[in-house]
């Protein structure tokens, strides 16, 4: 078994906060990240996909073709959005980096059938000091 990751970066807005917290227990709660004018980060992806070596290529998969699965499935979704707002995948959820890391792995997994491999894992970097990892259920 090989692990393949690709890298790829957006830029989004969000906020932090339950709709049924006053504001001050959303502050309380999620501090500075509730703010009701939102705030932003530079996020750092990474998809990690792993499966056998195909004889015939040499790859688990085409990097080339996991970008472009994850360009139209993720990036032109989040890049410079609000993901409160405007990111069909995450409607109905707290826009935490958790949860952002799940759906992703929600919209790619049934995907990468088309292309090969086993999704492993997505990660993100919030910060460089945050990051999520998630291997799905």
């Amino acid at each position: 078994m090989v692990y393949i990751t690709r890298r790829e970066h957006f830029n989004a807005a969000h906020r932090l906060f339950r709709p049924d917290y006053s504001d001050a227990e959303n502050l309380r709660e999620f501090g500075k990240c509730s703010n009701p004018n939102w705030h932003g980060h530079n996020y750092i992806l990474f998809v990690t996909v792993k499966g056998d070596v195909n004889p015939d290529t040499g790859f688990v998969v085409n990097l080339k073709t996991l970008s472009q699965l994850i360009q139209e499935r993720i990036i032109d979704k989040l890049d410079h959005k609000n993901i409160n707002l405007e990111v069909d995948f995450m409607k109905g959820r707290l826009a935490s980096t958790e949860n952002l890391a799940i759906a992703i792995w929600g919209e790619l997994e049934p995907s990468l059938h088309r292309i090969g491999g086993i999704l492993h894992s997505v990660k993100i970097e919030e910060t460089e000091n945050n990051s999520v990892e998630y291997f799905g259920t």
